[in-house]
Parts: C-alpha cells; structure tokens; sequence
C-alpha cells in the first residue's frame, strides 16, 4: 500500500501549522506546502475553485492513485515499487515543466530564492526523506493489504509530535499527550485485529511513516517562511527525487522493471504517473477550497472510502477490532488536525 501520504489530508491549508500532516498516498506523490505568514502579491495567488467540486475530485484522484498501484503491484504483478516512484517522479518532474510554460500554476517558482546553499541545505535532504518516504510506503504494497496500511499511516501525527519532542522543537502537553495516546492505542487494536499481519511489511510500513514524519518537520525547519504551494515543491523534490531513486534501482531491482515494462504496457505506466500527477494539481485548487475541518472530514471520509474499497474490490478482510481501533484512531487525528496542533 502507498504512503501517503497522504500522505495529504488537508487542515489549515492557508496557514500551514507546524505539525500539519498531509497525506502522499505515495502513491501520492504530493510534498507538504510550506506557507509564510506574509501575504502574497495578488498576482500570484492562490487559484480559487468552490470546495464542493475540487474535494469530491481530491477524493477520487488519491484513492484512484492508492487502488492503482495496488493493481500494478498484487494483479498485474508489476512488482518493483523503486521503479515505479521513480517513474512517477520522472513523470512530475517533466510535467511541472511544462505547466510552468503553459499555465500560471507554477508562478510561485518565482518567489522562491533558489541558492545553491539553500539547495544542499535544505531541498536535497528533504529530498532524500521524501524519496526513502515513497520507496518504503510503495513496498509496503507488496506485504500488506490497502486497508491495514492506511490504517497504519493515521500514526504519522504520533511520529512527528515525538520527534518534535524529543528534539525539543514543541513542548508536550497534556492534550496532545491524549491525541498520541488514543491514536496509538487505536492503531495497535487495528494492528492486533490484523488477519494477515506481516511483520516484514509492518516494519517497512513503520519505517515510511518515520521518514515521512521527519520530512515534514524539517520542512517547518528548514523551509520556515517559504511560500511553496504542492505543484511548486513537486518542482524542486521530483528531479532530486528521481535521481536518487535511478541510482537506488541498480541495487534494489536491477533491470528486471525495465523487460517488464512491454508485458504491463506502457499505456499502462503512462496513465498511472498521469493520475498520479493530475493529484498534485488538485492539491494546488484544494489548498483553498474550505476551512480546515472540512478539509479534515474530507481525508477522514476518502480513508474510509479506501478501506471499503479495498475490502469490495481485493477483498481484504477487516474485523470489528480494527474497527473499533481505526475509529479511535480516526477521532484522534480529527482531534490533532482541528485542534491539537495550534
């Protein structure tokens, strides 16, 4: 199952907190915006689309990208993750391109001041853990159902507030003490009602959620102040992305993906990057379609959509545990993303 990431539900987009956690479903392969508190000028601003057409349009695109790859990896046995992200970023990268030539998405390229310091410093290790993020969330798909790993993905707002803590980058508190607690116990009832658990693949999946988590914290800290709406950090991470990735591939896959790539069809490939990226472009209209509890509902009401789409469509089972542990997972991170974060 691809990350999230999601991993991308949206809050308060216009004002990105600090410990604010969109969903890639890796699958999406969609950055955190990283926002400033100064205004921008109006010709640069955000495009406008009414949340009642773009969110239901977010919806579908995130859970045809997830059910996508699921059918790429486990039916059609297109089993290289490392391949497929970097096709994606490849894909991403052309794509803002072209956009940046053709249309007014990617104005915001221009407000951003890209030294070659600040491209060491900050985009390039943020880079390398949003490209270890998508390669282990994608591998996840080959060990666990779609189901089980978005369950598994409501503990990325655990993960950051501890590495914030631990790092002495926020101080704890006794709300946000409860948040943790009640997402974590919902994730470990939804991990114990697991029929297939497999540990290979919960590792992986728990190792994508940490570099996730870090990649998102040192956005805020590296990036503090920087105005990069999703198209516009896609622009700068899929080019850095992508070559880490192609010289991963050597030693993961091989050139096994690559004789593959007739019998899937490239048309096949073709359009899965295209859904892929048509997602990020959403993004861009959604960051100010509502306010953040809508926006928060809406990834709440798409991670359930998954879910039972999962079980109707590849038949992956799901027991009342993980239905009660998901539901108090899900209640905390409403709690985090409406509240517990400012």
């Amino acid at each position: 199952m691809a990350p999230y990431d999601e991993k991308l539900n949206a809050t308060e987009e216009e004002q990105v907190q600090m410990l604010e956690v969109r969903e890639k479903d890796d699958g999406d392969l969609l950055p955190s915006p990283v926002s400033a508190t100064a205004p921008r000028p109006a010709a640069a601003s955000k495009p406008k689309v009414s949340a009642a057409m773009i969110i239901p349009i977010w919806i579908v695109l995130s859970s045809a990208v997830i059910i996508y790859n699921n059918y790429l990896y486990n039916t059609l046995q297109f089993r290289f993750p490392v391949f497929l992200v970097t096709w994606h970023l490849t894909f991403a990268a052309i794509g803002t391109r072209v956009l940046g030539k053709t249309t007014h998405l990617l104005d915001g390229v221009k407000d951003v001041n890209m030294s070659k310091d600040m491209f060491l410093r900050s985009i390039l290790p943020i880079g390398l853990l949003f490209s270890a993020s998508l390669i282990l969330s994608n591998t996840a798909y080959l060990y666990l159902s779609v189901a089980y790993i978005q369950m598994l993905k409501a503990f990325v707002p655990v993960a950051i507030l501890l590495i914030s803590w631990t790092f002495r980058i926020q101080d704890p508190s006794k709300r946000l003490a409860v948040i943790v607690l009640m997402i974590s116990s919902g994730v470990a009832l939804a991990s114990r009602g697991e029929l297939r658990f497999n540990l290979v693949g919960f590792v992986i999946q728990a190792a994508a959620v940490v570099f996730e988590a870090s990649r998102l914290v040192m956005i805020e800290i590296l990036l503090h102040g920087m105005k990069m709406n999703p198209l516009v950090s896609l622009h700068y991470y899929a080019p850095v992305c992508a070559l880490i990735n192609l010289l991963v591939i050597p030693f993961t896959e091989g050139l096994a993906p690559f004789y593959e790539i007739m019998r899937v069809g490239p048309l096949i490939l073709i359009s899965n990057a295209a859904i892929a990226f048509l997602l990020n472009i959403a993004a861009v209209f959604l960051v100010g379609a509502g306010s953040g509890l809508v926006l928060t509902l809406a990834g709440v009401f798409k991670d359930i959509l998954l879910i039972t789409g999962s079980v109707l469509i590849f038949g992956a089972q799901i027991t009342p545990l993980q239905v009660v542990g998901y539901s108090i997972a899900l209640l905390g991170l409403v709690l985090y993303k409406t509240t517990g974060s400012k």
